[in-house]
């Protein structure tokens, strides 16, 4: 999913700054959070919860295909009106989310726009969130995950892939050559090990509060590491 927020498409860019949104932008992870949120307005049952925690479990251990546990964890909004979706994340966005952001992240993305750069957020979470985020920090396009919807309900299945992992660069690259920059000016920020083939692909490559594998790739390249919110 992309969606233009500000500027104009013809006017030219020196280059793109993507930014991963969950403890990138921000400190709270949209996920859980819609997730607490959806288990106490009773949209997801308790043994949805304990299915959720178990997946959580398998895909930090790595016990599992990441992208497959990601297709599950979404399984329990099946049958449920896309609206009650759409109003839980603007709430979660509202209540927990934006107050979580990075005030570095903020500055940072301020940098990237007086350099007259495309700011771009590119993340796994949905589409609502990242709409949100672009509104009320200014970026200027979202690449997100979509959920699939059948006439006004939710099938619990994914609109294409995740963007997460692998798909994170596939779509990098296709926005690249979409709006004529290389990807060797571009700039990625992100904190999970999950990020690498994004940040691999970059010319500049930024790793925030990265997780313990990140870190230990991120030394070993030689790539920028911030500390945010510190």
């Amino acid at each position: 999913m992309e969606t233009i927020f500000s500027g104009d498409k013809n006017t030219p860019i020196d280059y793109i700054a993507f930014f991963d949104l969950d403890q990138t932008l921000t400190k709270s992870i949209s996920g859980k959070a819609l997730a607490r949120g959806a288990c106490r307005k009773g949209l997801m049952t308790h043994l949805n919860l304990l299915k959720a925690i178990f997946l959580s479990f398998e895909f930090r251990l790595k016990l599992k295909d990441p992208l497959k546990i990601i297709d599950d964890m979404v399984s329990w909004v099946n049958g449920i009106p896309e609206k009650s979706l759409i109003d839980l994340c603007l709430e979660v966005f509202n209540e927990l989310l934006l107050p979580s952001v990075y005030k570095e992240a903020i500055s940072e993305i301020e940098y990237h726009k007086t350099k007259n750069a495309k700011v771009v957020i590119l993340s796994s979470s949905l589409t609502t969130i990242c709409q949100e985020m672009a509104k009320n920090l200014k970026f200027d396009d979202i690449i997100c995950s979509e959920l699939e919807v059948k006439n006004g309900y939710l099938t619990g299945r994914p609109l294409g892939h995740f963007c997460f992992g692998k798909e994170k660069a596939t779509r990098l690259l296709a926005y690249c050559k979409k709006n004529n920059s290389s990807p060797l000016n571009a700039w990625y920020y992100g904190d999970s090990i999950s990020d690498l083939p994004a940040l691999e692909i970059v010319g500049n490559p930024v790793c925030v509060n990265p997780d313990r594998m990140l870190k230990k790739a991120a030394i070993k390249r030689d790539w920028k590491i911030l500390s945010w919110g510190n």
